[in-house]
């Protein structure tokens, strides 16, 4: 018996953020299933963990900090 998976839908999407130029800004959404996998895009280009970019995964909270914040990470 094959069971198809069950797709991962948001239960609450990203909301735009406001926040001062060089402060931090937190980015959060609400998935249907613990755990999956995420990827943050900019574009089109895949966003990497770095010091400007934090990516943070608990349960069904996916949460990506930008720090250092400037007008190109709008």
């Amino acid at each position: 018996l094959c069971v198809p998976a069950v797709p991962v839908l948001f239960k609450q999407a990203l909301e735009n953020m406001d926040t001062e130029e060089g402060k931090s800004v937190s980015l959060r959404c609400e998935l249907t299933k613990a755990d999956a996998t995420v990827v943050w895009k900019k574009g089109e280009a895949t966003l990497q963990a770095s010091a400007k970019y934090e990516m943070k995964q608990k349960g069904t909270v996916a949460e990506l900090v930008i720090h250092n914040a400037e007008p190109e990470d709008a």
